[in-house]
């Protein structure tokens, strides 16, 4: 039996880092190495949520985590979620289940912060009896110094467990050395001693051109650079949030299939999609363009946090019209969670759930109509396909019902729910996330606009290849030897 570490904390100068990624690196590293890892983040900003095994809802980022650590994911990996729902409000999820809508102002100045923090050490403390070592990420940046006595997930964190801190930087977005030097210096001088190193990410071009300011770094904090990640490109890692999207880089489209995702405001769960970017004979991308719709060759809706003012948003933006005029000229479409509410002909929202009680008209796609409920559906399913073998996976996150006076179900679960909307092979609706993981889906979808595109990608095999390549990779830039003493108890 591997001797007990302790808990590991990786913490950033700054949102968007690469902290996820890190963090799942480190997760298949130690578990390569013979020990029995878990991640752990006290709280996560996100509209990209996962079932547990439980029904339990939690960020994506932990649930990838747990894939790469080789275990199921629960609730204490990440035992606060917020799921924004406008610009200054969000749905809580405390131990997986919904708490209520609070503004930022109330979340941060009305809830008791000190049994917030307790709660999601508890959660620590659970895993820590289990799993060894806890692989622990931080949120955003760990010197936003008016947030600190409101802090239950970055350094606050790491104190109350005595768990060296590793501090990550993205040198490609440019001011690292004051962003490193002040995210230090800025620190209490008890948890300035936590930070143990400091690994510089994403870096390009020749890492011998950085060894004078490595030097320099080591000397400004007083901390070793363990580590110094190449940028890279072909090592597929699902990211947290929607924010990586703006990164995506389209591909030569010539002879591709071209879908486009409607980019919704708040979108959620675009992970939904992932496994069509991997298939070599589809560009996939996420537009809020009419052209870019009309022009495609397969449109699909994804799921929403807010569906009411993601349809008010393509209505405002032409996006509705464009969607009803690709439909009637029989281009595929298809929807997800939210987008199959929003291809509907009617949402109500009785008890105000996304904002003011009200009902509004969808876009009248779909013969169906949608109650937004108080209470959220949350679990993973083992389902058929359009009456096919029950060999499709997937999960449910959804708060509202969906019915039609015509029975016409795209899935069946093996307990025998029945899901979905099925107006014709190029137009269903689905609650279905990770729908398009499944190699029998995809290939529906293909084939109604070029049949013999054989769908060859095992998601679940690609995935456990891509851990594998990240953890070499981060192992092969990282001082492990160094890293490994300072878990030492």
């Amino acid at each position: 039996m591997k001797k007990s570490l302790k808990p590991i904390m990786f913490v950033g100068t700054g949102s968007d880092v690469g902290k996820s990624v890190i963090n799942a690196a480190f997760c298949r590293i130690f578990l390569q190495d013979g020990y029995h890892p878990a991640p752990f983040k006290a709280q996560n900003m996100s509209l990209n949520s996962y079932a547990t095994p439980e029904g339990l809802e939690i960020g994506r980022a932990q649930a990838v985590q747990a894939e790469a650590c080789g275990i199921p994911c629960q609730a204490d990996m990440n035992p606060v979620l917020l799921k924004p729902t406008s610009q200054t409000s969000s749905q809580v999820v405390i131990l997986g289940k919904p708490a209520g809508n609070k503004s930022a102002h109330d979340y941060f100045h009305e809830t008791d912060r000190s049994n917030l923090f307790e709660l999601a050490m508890s959660s620590c403390r659970r895993l820590m009896t289990a799993y060894n070592p806890i692989v622990i990420e931080g949120a955003g940046s760990i010197s936003e110094m008016n947030l600190w006595d409101k802090d239950i997930t970055n350094m606050r964190v790491a104190e109350d467990l005595n768990a060296p801190a590793y501090l990550i930087a993205d040198i490609d977005r440019g001011g690292v050395f004051a962003s490193v030097y002040g995210s230090i210096e800025l620190l209490p001088p008890n948890q300035r001693d936590l930070i143990k190193g400091i690994i510089i990410n994403k870096f390009r071009g020749d890492l011998t051109l950085f060894e004078d300011g490595k030097k320099i770094l080591e000397k400004i904090t007083g901390k070793p650079v363990v580590g110094i990640i190449p940028y890279f490109e072909d090592i597929f890692i699902e990211q947290e949030d929607s924010v990586a999207l703006d990164h995506l880089s389209p591909k030569d489209p010539k002879g591709k299939i071209r879908i486009a995702v409607v980019r919704l405001r708040y979108l959620s769960n675009f992970t939904d999609f992932n496994m069509l970017e991997q298939h070599a004979n589809i560009l996939l991308y996420y537009t809020d363009s009419v052209k870019a719709i009309l022009e495609s060759d397969i449109v699909l809706i994804p799921g929403s946090k807010n569906t009411i003012e993601d349809l008010q948003f393509l209505r405002e933006s032409g996006l509705a019209d464009a969607l009803q005029k690709a439909h009637r000229k029989g281009k595929p479409m298809y929807g997800i969670c939210g987008g199959y509410q929003i291809m509907g002909e009617t949402i109500q929202d009785p008890h105000g759930m996304e904002g003011k009680p009200c009902e509004v008209q969808g876009l009248g796609i779909l013969p169906v109509h949608t109650i937004i409920t108080t209470e959220k559906k949350t679990e993973q399913c083992t389902y058929s396909f359009l009456g096919g073998a029950p060999a499709c996976t997937g999960y449910e996150i959804h708060m509202g019902v969906t019915t039609s006076d015509q029975k016409s179900p795209v899935c069946k679960t093996v307990e025998g729910y029945e899901d979905g909307y099925f107006l014709n092979a190029k137009t269903f609706g689905t609650y279905m996330h990770g729908f398009f993981d499944n190699r029998e889906t995809i290939q529906f979808i293909l084939d109604q606009v070029r049949e013999g595109v054989e769908v060859r990608v095992n998601y679940q095999d690609f995935k456990e290849t891509q851990y594998e390549k990240l953890a070499a990779f981060v192992r092969a830039n990282v001082d492990m030897e160094y890293i490994y003493q300072t878990l030492q108890p």
